[in-house]
């Protein structure tokens, strides 16, 4: 029997992880990359023996291949891509093809807008500090097929984005959670906002009537979707504003508490002791509360892991306090959704930094407040012209710089004793940064050099 042929597209954490996975499960394998592939990953491939090309694509090669696994940063535009589908190749994501050996093992998937890191980073905490045999993957942590090649795990917790959905059709979670579905990346999806809903709503196919389904009671674009499916999981909703009754179970918040339930089994948490604040972060951890209590941790342990969780890097993350002025880092947040619980959260005078690539974002939900808490806009990128027009008459000071130094600088010369400054920029990070988190470490590096 011939060795089927397998190609990877992309040689970033996705990439290489799919293609050492392939080439333990004995496929000829070939990975290839139009740009440079970092020195990290090249020495796994070298030492797994994965051939593999970077600075371009040999089409040829790769048009030959039986199924492609596609990273999720490459767009269906991408020529390649659109000469793979005029032929009818199945392109499949690393979730489709690393969930095929999974074996006994189960999934947490979490996906939304907006919230999934922070849910992810709590789920996977409060499972290793209850002593489980877990791997944490997808957007965050190690390469999820890279951890099934070489470990042997119980529960593999998995934050995913609609472009990583997109490329799964058998997968399934036994625990899935979908955290909220706002207006994101629809540059991707022909400007609808419907089918990037569609994406989303992806993490609940294949699911089973012994799996859970968490989402937020709250979002009315998710109940917007419930005629459309016939769902047979457990359902488990989370509110803070309306409360869903689920036969299974439910997490509520009211009055600084919530209180979460899975059968019989519940979890009541004081908000005030948390480390991470605001609405957003009671939607993250009733959500993680849900999820952890469904798959079989303690109460006790859900309530200790959570009053010691730490905020996530680049998510509302404080920099330091100089002269009075607090300085913090919301890198992460690119889009308009992720900025609104950003801004609903602050309590004190605000210069905010925002600015980047447009991803077609409508700014109307933070006009309020805008209007309310920030006394200067700083615009920080390449094109500021839409956010200049959409907050003129909104935010009493404005100022727009096409680079990082200047806008640093009219920030620190905006800001009084008692203000915050705030990076949250609303947009994608790649005209001025190679990424979120590159931005986030020039914000923090210039605070703690300058202040």
């Amino acid at each position: 029997m011939q060795q089927k042929t397998i190609v990877v597209l992309g040689g970033g954490i996705s990439g290489y992880g799919s293609a050492i996975l392939a080439q333990k499960k004995g496929f000829d394998v070939f990975l290839s990359d139009s740009g440079r592939i970092a020195d990290r990953f090249k020495k796994h491939l070298d030492e797994w023996h994965v051939p593999y090309e970077e600075g371009g694509h040999s089409e040829e090669r790769i048009l030959r291949a039986d199924e492609v696994i596609k990273s999720p940063g490459i767009p269906e535009k991408a020529p390649i891509v659109r000469k793979l589908r005029e032929k009818h190749i199945p392109i499949i994501s690393e979730m489709e093809f690393a969930c095929r050996y999974l074996g006994k093992a189960r999934t947490i998937c979490i996906t939304g807008s907006n919230g999934k890191t922070t849910t992810t980073s709590l789920i996977y905490k409060i499972m290793r500090d209850a002593g489980m045999n877990v791997a944490l993957g997808g957007n965050i942590g190690e390469s999820f097929a890279y951890s099934v090649a070489t470990g042997n795990y119980d529960w593999y917790v998995l934050e995913l984005s609609s472009f990583q959905l997109d490329g799964m059709y058998k997968f399934r979670a036994n625990i899935g959670l979908l955290m909220n579905i706002t207006p994101d990346h629809l540059d991707r999806y022909d400007y609808c906002f419907q089918n990037y809903i569609n994406s989303k709503m992806r993490i609940t196919q294949n699911m089973k009537s012994n799996d859970y389904f968490i989402y937020s009671g709250d979002d009315e674009t998710i109940w917007a979707q419930f005629p459309q499916y016939d769902f047979r999981m457990k359902q488990l909703p989370f509110a803070a504003k309306a409360a869903v009754a689920s036969g299974a179970g439910d997490a509520f918040l009211l009055d600084g508490h919530f209180t979460a339930s899975v059968g019989k089994r519940s979890v009541e948490i004081d908000m005030a002791k948390m480390q991470i604040k605001g609405l957003h972060n009671a939607y993250n951890a009733m959500a993680a509360s849900l999820a952890t209590l469904a798959a079989g941790v303690e109460p006790e342990q859900i309530t200790r892991s959570l009053y010691d969780f730490a905020p996530v890097e680049h998510r509302l993350e404080p920099v330091r306090e100089a002269d009075g002025v607090l300085w913090i880092n919301d890198s992460k947040a690119t889009n308009v959704d992720s900025v609104w619980y950003a801004l609903e959260s602050m309590t004190r005078p605000l210069v905010w930094i925002a600015g980047g690539t447009d991803k077609g974002n409508d700014y109307t939900p933070l006009k309020e407040f805008a209007r309310k808490k920030v006394h200067t806009l700083i615009c920080m990128g390449l094109n500021n012209e839409k956010l200049l027009h959409e907050f003129k008459d909104v935010i009493p000071h404005i100022e727009a710089y096409d680079n990082f130094e200047g806008a640093m600088q009219a920030a620190h010369k905006a800001s009084h004793k008692g203000d915050v400054v705030l990076l949250s920029p609303a947009c994608a990070s790649f005209d001025l940064f190679h990424s979120y988190e590159h931005r986030g470490e020039e914000f923090k590096k210039w605070v703690k050099e300058n202040l």
